[in-house]
């Protein structure tokens, strides 16, 4: 059946306005689908977060590492008046209380890392948009990771880039800030975060890069230092500057747009020279071998614990002090460095044609010879006896005038052997003096000093070798040496108490033993310049160091009781056997003993102990140990009748007045007393002495012994170097008067024993023996072998 068409017309046409009508009504339906699919997500957002946190959250670390914050902190050593000198341990870290970080470098981290820290609860949900709309633009990649987030990843999570730890990240974030305040967490944040350099957080950091506090630092140094968490080696000052300094520039003015820095301050940040610390192992003191000493001793008491638990050792150097002793030392192996000619470049390198080449070429190269304070390396680039140019591992080119050539002269000559010419790729030694560059070379001699107070044995200063890092042996503690003729006072003291006085006559004659005499070879020994001056007073004998004296006095009194007798002073029998050989020094010492046995001399006749460390605390302060050393005074420390070591000092002030130790006198001071050492063939040379209030030894030898020089003596360069330390060391010190002890008398100029008055007791000694018959040519070749002949 067909439509019927009518059944169509019955219908009216829709009109414009109905039509009009209906359009909202479609839109508000669409809409109320969308709210309601987006509620619905969002719903299922809810509770698949819900999900999460409740299967995630429960298994989430505990936060106890973080409520009970305690970093690793390293070793540290000071000197006595606080100037660190030492650290040790993995992490280099110095804690520092949220309180005490100075605004400005807080500042500088929030602008660059979270500066809507005090603003998000863990998360900053805006920082992630902007970071992700910014990465959409095409910018260079950025991250949202605030400060709160970095603490959680730095304490418990891996550093791999996955959603499940994103995800574990900000839950982390989340819980830490319900436990912790904001304050607590930056106070975390800049305490642990890696920055470089082995530096952990911005305290250590500020030390190592700029050697300041961080109360210290200027604006563009907190800036610099705040650009190195998002990566330590990238933007690190010492190893990639130009890198550092643009990332400085850009968080300078991230802290001006934020308000943080006025537009003065924000100028002169931009345009400050800033001066980094290339070498972030330097202290303030050159005092490697005490930290090294300390190191080891706190080690033997704390084990692992001494490197991770904050420890604080206080020595008992001062910084004026070792400085003195350790330009002394160095000064004084230097001028022996010069007195004995120039051996020669390092070693020779190809030095490319082209520059970038050659630049790289040399920089490498001078890696392999470090520079030794102001001892550097160069690399000669052009050569005549006039003018040398040379390249330091800084890339510096400098220009050392025919002034500055006068120590290598030989080194130019043509009769000098190839391998020994300065020329195009040697390698040398420059150093600076005024404005002036010199050759110089390191040296091959070694050297050692100590200084310690004579009232307790604390020691003042401690040089234990020309340069730590070529030479780490310790030649104060451990090179065991011939002390030579500045042993002769433990002998003098020996016979004070065997009826010898200061003013018995001895004759300085040649004496010889035969094979009998001796238990073994037959000996002729000599004094040092070959010369008999025939009988003198033993004072006079030991200012002038007459070997002759001193063997008579030990023939005297006897090996045996020679041995027995210095053992109070602190030596080893074992290492000083009772020959007659002892009189000139043949036995073994240690600079550390020198000083020790000095001081009995000097603080009239008690053994103290030295000793170099006064206390050690632990992070918070708290004492754990505390020095309680010995002291002079105390009776029961007495190792030697002050009568005994009044005389010895008066003795030994003439080798200063009118003896070896002469140059003394140019510090201008009657009461300095001690004595001179050289050995066998110029093999060691000495000097031990003291002021009433400070004793102080110095050493010079080779590690292999060989000869020092003819010429070398005790007095010419182990003095010298005394001589400058106690210039410094007696600065103020006011001049100290002896006291004369009970049961001394005077006769004359010259002091004795009560009971020892002059006419008693020993005389004379070698005054009535027979005249001295040279010995037979088998003897007289006998006695140049023996080893132990000493000046």
């Amino acid at each position: 059946m067909m439509p019927d068409p009518s059944a169509d017309d019955t219908r009216q046409p829709e009109s414009a306005p109905a039509r009009r009508r209906s359009i909202p009504v479609v839109i508000l339906r669409l809409l109320a689908g969308a709210v309601g699919t987006v509620a619905a997500l969002a719903l299922a957002g809810v509770l698949v977060i819900a999900f999460i946190l409740a299967m995630a959250y429960p298994n989430l670390p505990a936060l106890t590492t973080l409520m009970d914050y305690r970093p690793k902190i390293p070793l540290r050593i000071f000197s006595a008046d606080n100037v660190l000198i030492g650290e040790f341990g993995e992490e280099r870290r110095s804690m520092v209380r949220v309180k005490d970080i100075p605004d400005i470098m807080k500042k500088a981290v929030l602008a660059i890392e979270d500066d809507r820290f005090y603003e998000h609860s863990g998360v900053d949900y805006l920082g992630i948009v902007r970071a992700a709309l910014h990465n959409v633009t095409g910018g260079s990649k950025q991250g949202a990771s605030t400060i709160t987030q970095q603490v959680a990843r730095n304490f418990f999570l891996s550093s791999e880039q996955t959603v499940k730890r994103k995800v574990y990240e900000m839950l982390l974030a989340w819980k830490i800030e319900q436990n912790l305040s904001k304050d607590q967490i930056l106070e975390i944040y800049m305490n642990q975060i890696y920055l470089g350099q082995r530096a952990y957080g911005f305290a250590s950091a500020a030390q190592i890069y700029f050697g300041k506090k961080l109360n210290q630092l200027s604006v563009a140094e907190a800036a610099m230092l705040a650009g190195l968490p998002k990566a330590p080696s990238a933007y690190n000052p010492v190893a990639n500057p130009k890198r550092a300094k643009v990332r400085q520039q850009y968080i300078i003015q991230r802290m001006y747009d934020l308000g943080y820095i006025t537009a003065e301050q924000y100028e002169q940040a931009r345009n400050e020279s800033l001066k980094v610390k290339t070498d972030s192992g330097a202290f303030g003191i050159h005092a490697e071998y005490v930290a090294e000493m300390a190191r080891q001793m706190v080690y033997d008491q704390f084990k692992e614990d001494t490197y991770t638990r904050g420890l604080n050792v206080f020595t008992t150097i001062t910084k004026a002090d070792q400085d003195a002793a350790y330009l002394a030392l160095r000064r004084g192996v230097m001028d022996y460095v010069k007195r004995h000619g120039y051996r020669g470049p390092e070693g020779y390198m190809e030095i490319p044609a082209n520059k970038e080449e050659a630049d790289n070429a040399i920089e490498v190269e001078l890696a392999e010879h470090p520079d030794s304070d102001d001892i550097v390396a160069a690399v000669v680039l052009e050569a005549d006896p006039k003018r040398v140019r040379a390249m330091l591992a800084s890339g510096e080119e400098i220009e050392i005038p025919a002034a500055g050539l006068t120590f290598a002269a030989s080194g130019f000559s043509e009769k000098t052997p190839p391998n020994k010419r300065i020329r195009r790729g040697a390698i040398v030694r420059v150093t600076q003096e005024g404005k002036t560059w010199h050759i110089t070379q390191m040296p091959e001699v070694e050297s050692a000093f100590i200084a310690a107070n004579t009232e307790d044995g604390a020691i003042r200063a401690l040089v234990g070798g020309f340069d730590f890092n070529r030479n780490k042996f310790n030649h104060v503690t451990q090179a065991w040496r011939q002390p030579g003729s500045s042993f002769k006072p433990f002998i003098y003291s020996a016979s004070l108490e065997k009826g010898l006085s200061p003013g018995t006559v001895i004759n300085d004659s040649p004496i010889s033993f035969n094979a009998g005499q001796t238990g073994g070879q037959a000996w002729e020994p000599k004094n040092y310049d070959g010369k008999y001056d025939g009988p003198m007073t033993m004072r006079r004998g030991l200012a002038k160091s007459k070997n002759m004296i001193s063997i008579r006095i030990l023939h005297k009194i006897g090996a045996r009781y020679g041995q027995e007798f210095v053992t109070r002073f602190g030596f080893d029998a074992e290492k000083n056997p009772p020959y007659l050989t002892l009189a000139l020094g043949a036995g073994n010492v240690t600079p550390l003993q020198m000083a020790s046995a000095y001081a009995v001399f000097a603080n009239g006749g008690y053994k103290v102990s030295p000793y170099l460390i006064s206390k050690v605390t632990d992070s918070t302060g708290r004492v754990l140990t505390q020095a309680t050393p010995d002291r002079a005074g105390d009776e029961s420390h007495r190792v030697l009748d002050a009568r005994n070591a009044f005389l010895m000092d008066s003795m030994m002030k003439d080798v200063v007045k009118s003896g070896t130790a002469t140059k003394a006198l140019a510090l201008k001071r009657p009461d300095l007393a001690g004595k001179t050492g050289t050995t066998n063939d110029s093999v060691d040379a000495w000097f031990a002495g003291y002021q009433p209030k400070v004793v102080a030894v110095a050493w010079i030898g080779f590690d292999q012994p060989k000869n020092l020089g003819n010429r070398e003596t005790g007095g010419g360069l182990a003095l010298p170097i005394w001589v400058s330390y106690m210039q410094q060391a007696l600065k103020d010190v006011p001049v100290m008067e002896p006291v004369i002890p009970d049961g001394i008398i005077q006769v004359g100029s010259e002091f004795y024993y009560a009971e020892n008055p002059p006419g008693s007791g020993v005389r004379n000694l070698g005054i009535a023996e027979a005249p001295h018959t040279p010995p037979s040519a088998e003897e007289g070749k006998t006695g140049d072998e023996v080893k132990n002949q000493l000046f």
